[in-house]
């Protein structure tokens, strides 16, 4: 297994738990907000403003600042400076390389895709479900969400957040298909069927890494 894949999911779709079965299957790594304490260590930045700012939308106003402040290098200056938002960014965005270099694993969520484009072994995948299966599912989850009108709103506002999240910090655009190389709605095989089938994907796609490598 030399593969690493990142999930990019709406909200209710189920998937945090494929991400969670495709490493168990595979014998490998899943981050999800275990990805916020690793940050956290190698950063020195507070686990807990991680935690508040994770996966939300910066001012767009900022977003060159802190785009510029990457691509070409930052001193400590700058760095000290820059908003809390743009350094938990930065700080996710150099931990997902960090763990991506440790070989292969499960990256959910926070642009894992755009952060590993210049990496060869990367499958990037993104879950999302029927609507009433996101509500079904949210519902199960959280308890005190007592309606399907309130878990709606809910996962209107998390698929929000996500989107701009992403589209402020990526070259691309959630949820588009030609951003992924495989997108998959988890309410036609359920999480079971559907970890099967991104597991067969994965490794016919080992497979013709191999046949390449001779």
């Amino acid at each position: 297994m030399k593969t690493i894949i990142t999930i990019g999911r709406t909200f209710g779709s189920g998937g945090r738990e494929i991400g969670e079965k495709l490493a168990e299957k595979f014998g490998i790594k899943c981050y999800d907000k275990e990805l916020l304490s690793r940050a956290a260590k190698e950063s020195g930045l507070c686990e807990e403003v991680l935690q508040n700012h994770d996966e939300r939308p910066t001012s767009s106003f900022l977003y060159n600042l802190v785009m510029d402040t990457y691509s070409f290098g930052y001193n400590n200056l700058s760095y000290v400076d820059m908003p809390v938002s743009h350094k938990v960014f930065i700080a996710q965005f150099d931990t997902i390389k960090n763990i991506a270099s440790d070989g292969p694993c499960v990256i959910v969520g926070r642009c894992a895709d755009y952060a590993l484009q210049d990496f060869d072994n990367v499958l990037n995948i993104f879950i999302y479900s029927k609507p009433e299966e996101c509500i079904k599912r949210v519902m199960q989850r959280f308890p005190d969400i007592k309606s399907p009108e309130a878990a709606r709103q809910m996962i209107l506002k998390k698929d929000k957040q996500r989107k701009s999240y992403y589209d402020y910090y990526s070259s691309k655009k959630w949820g588009h298909t030609d951003t992924y190389d495989l997108s998959v709605d988890s309410s036609v095989l359920g999480i079971e069927g559907t970890v099967k089938f991104i597991s067969q994907f994965v490794e016919d796609y080992e497979n013709i890494e191999r046949s390449d490598e001779k």
